[in-house]
């Protein structure tokens, strides 16, 4: 009941925020075109959030601010992105939660192996005050969070064997994201962990030079993984928030009542991606397994978490008290 009343709360909160910003804030207004790029292709769940954003921001704005979305990493690679936000060479992206904890060490505590059992539970957080403090904390490197969408809980794939215990990924060249805490989960778990941005570990698994990546499901069908790699483990071990985030330099030149539009429909935008990522995993893991995949559906959880027990260790006193709070949250 309370989580349901917090919801309301929340949809409320929103439509409220829509309805401040009129037709008539918006009829003197310069006309504004953001230029929001990510890295994925039009098949991804980014994208589905980009589009929606783009639809919603016009519409709300009366045409007075536009969205002109930039797939496939044709404006450079997530960390290119996020620097070029910083000085204002981009607006704005949707962006994979570990390459932004690059910028700001405490959103790395999103990335903790097992952290989250549902995405329920890390809607929950990440839709409340824990969440929304780390959002804020990005403007203290010159960015601007708006909201978290979601690039989803991460499985395994390899091109060599079948992966239900942490042996299996003994020695196993698996990429991850240029972030510490992907690596030495990894790293715990038996892997060679190699860190590279995705855009390379797509060639990279052609030529073999890399086993294996671990990513959602939305991000292995779309990209059609299954060419390379023959076996998946649905060991869901990271869920990986995605977020709409802007550069401080437009964020600025933006009026208040652009400033809230943006606000709202890009989490408007962060509960459509998710609710439609939730539809299609089942279809999408169908299609996988009729292209030939191997997944093993129920890997030895309790192994994992074991494996990976001294990454809490390791970090559990450096993202402040965000993590304490966090597993008090979802008692």
């Amino acid at each position: 009941m309370q989580k349901i009343a917090r919801h309301a709360l929340t949809l409320g909160i929103s439509l409220a925020v829509a309805a401040t910003a009129s037709a008539a804030d918006f009829a003197d207004m310069e006309p504004i075109n953001l230029r929001l790029a990510h890295v994925v292709n039009e098949q991804d769940g980014f994208h589905i959030a980009a589009e929606k954003f783009q639809e919603l921001v016009a519409e709300r704005t009366e045409g007075a601010v536009t969205v002109e979305i930039f797939p496939n990493a044709s404006l450079g690679d997530e960390r290119t992105l996020l620097e070029g936000m910083q000085i204002g060479t981009v607006d704005m992206g949707v962006i994979t939660n570990g390459p932004v904890a690059n910028f700001v060490e405490e959103m790395a505590v999103f990335e903790l192996p097992f952290l989250f059992p549902s995405p329920e539970a890390a809607y929950e957080v990440l839709d409340g005050p824990i969440g929304q403090e780390l959002l804020d904390k990005l403007a203290e490197v010159n960015l601007k969070g708006l909201a978290y969408a979601e690039r989803g809980f991460r499985n395994l794939t390899n091109s060599e064997r079948a992966v239900t215990t942490p042996d299996d990924i003994d020695g196993l060249r698996i990429r991850v994201m240029e972030n510490p805490v992907y690596v030495d989960t990894f790293r715990e778990l038996g892997a060679n962990a190699v860190p590279m941005a995705w855009t390379e570990a797509l060639t990279a698994m052609q030529q073999g030079t890399i086993d294996g990546q671990e990513n959602p499901v939305n991000v292995i069908h779309s990209f059609k993984l299954d060419e390379t790699q023959s076996h998946m483990t649905l060991s869901r071990h990271t869920y990986a928030p995605a977020i709409f985030v802007m550069g401080m330099p437009i964020w600025n030149q933006l009026p208040e009542a652009a400033q809230e539009v943006l606000e709202t429909s890009a989490q408007d935008a962060a509960e459509h991606e998710r609710r439609m990522n939730a539809e299609m995993e089942a279809e999408q893991l169908a299609e996988l397994r009729e292209a030939g995949m191997q997944i093993v559906d129920e890997p030895d959880m309790a192994a994992f978490q074991q494996a990976v027990a001294p990454v809490y260790e390791q970090y559990g006193e450096q993202f402040g008290d965000y993590l304490p709070r966090i597993q008090e949250a979802l008692k």
